[in-house]
């Protein structure tokens, strides 16, 4: 038997009633890194079940690896019914154009979802597109985020500003894990000190005596399943240059092998800002562009023209002044390291952290910048501090 928080027991006895006689098509859910809400929803699941045997239930996420891993926590719960599904909103709600070859030339919007109940995660980073899609289908949807996070990077269309119900309080199981302790010093006071929280958790200063060689050791250690983070642009591009000459890569142009991110939605590709991937083929298409096969993180195989200028820019491309240059290319550039508000949709077992306050930050921006970094390592985290 699940031990639940007061907070927890209010917030699921009013999804349960939201469900029976909703008064809206949808109602927000916000929580905090170690509040429960994929338990929270699991009982929800449990719940319905007993009411409405053959209600069923669509689980969706931005991302891919977010939905396989809400997949596996609601497999362990045992709590999804094989009638339910658990997948990418993208592939919930939009379905491949194809052409004679079978090719995928592009997505069009499904004319119906099967389900009864749609449930969201990390709802933070649906944009307005996306979600006016999803309510076009009448279909009751919960929509779980992280209302402690950044809002989206673009627009002002964010899920999470202020959600109609919310979890703030840390749930037992999560006591005593040094990163949610982390994520609430983050949260609340804008500073962690420079110590050991834990095995493979810890901050360290740029001035220490051995910073410099802890650095480079944990940069050697970079892999697919870290996220190398900072905040800017400028530090971004110095770090990615170091990580491709790691890669012995010592030349601008992109190569077979090197990690990249997209820098902008591209709903037809199936591709979106923040997504990363790894190079498989490239070659030139011209003064401005490369052909490019490109493996996505998510499982994903992109192909298609992305634009050369873009790649090592500390900045992102000017639009009205590069537009007609840009054409129909995609965005991507070098994936090694990211800025925090790219990384927002990710999360990683390790994650190394480059603490880095712009001087535009407000203390209440800076809190939710470094709590939405912190929170996105599983595992492992080093936070270097000035």
């Amino acid at each position: 038997m699940i031990d639940l928080t007061k907070e927890q027991e209010y917030v699921l006895s009013i999804l349960q009633r939201w469900y029976k006689k909703p008064k809206r098509q949808y109602v927000t859910l916000g929580g905090y890194a170690g509040t429960g809400k994929t338990t929270l929803i699991s009982l929800l699941r449990e719940d319905l079940k007993k009411a409405y045997p053959e209600l069923i239930v669509a689980f969706c996420s931005y991302t891919g690896k977010a939905a396989r891993v809400l997949e596996q926590k609601l497999t362990e719960a045992k709590t999804k019914q094989k009638q339910d599904s658990v997948s990418t909103i993208h592939s919930l709600v939009y379905a491949p154009i194809t052409n004679d070859n079978e090719e995928i030339t592009g997505w069009k919007k499904k004319d119906e979802v099967k389900a009864d109940l749609i449930i969201v995660d990390e709802a933070s980073m649906v944009d307005s597109e996306i979600w006016n899609d999803l309510l076009s289908y009448g279909i009751p949807i919960i929509a779980v985020g992280d209302h402690g996070q950044l809002p989206p990077i673009k627009g002002s269309f964010n899920l999470m500003e202020k959600p109609d119900l919310r979890l703030e309080q840390i749930h037992r199981q999560a006591e005593g894990n040094p990163i949610i302790e982390i994520s609430i010093l983050a949260r609340e006071k804008g500073e962690i000190p420079a110590e050991k929280f834990g095995r493979g958790v810890e901050k360290f200063l740029r001035s220490s005596d051995d910073a410099q060689m802890r650095i480079s050791d944990l940069l050697e250690r970079v892999d697919e399943e870290t996220l190398l983070l900072c905040g800017f642009n400028a530090t971004r591009s110095r770090l990615n240059a170091h990580m491709r000459s790691l890669k012995e890569f010592f030349t601008p142009e992109p190569k077979i092998g090197d990690r990249v991110i997209c820098l902008r939605n591209n709903h037809e590709k199936n591709i979106y800002n923040g997504m990363l991937g790894t190079i498989k083929s490239i070659e030139s298409d011209g003064e401005d562009g490369y052909f490019a096969r490109i493996q996505m993180d998510d499982g994903l195989d992109y192909s298609g023209s992305i634009y050369a200028p873009q790649f090592g820019n500390k900045e992102g491309i000017n639009f009205s002044n590069e537009r007609a240059k840009i054409g129909k290319r995609d965005l991507f550039d070098f994936g090694y390291a990211l800025t925090v508000h790219k990384a927002q949709g990710s999360q990683a077992k390790r994650v190394v952290l480059f603490e880095e306050r712009s001087s535009h930050m407000d203390d209440d921006m800076w809190k939710k910048w470094l709590y939405t970094a912190v929170t996105r390592a599983e595992e492992e985290l080093f936070i270097v501090g000035k």
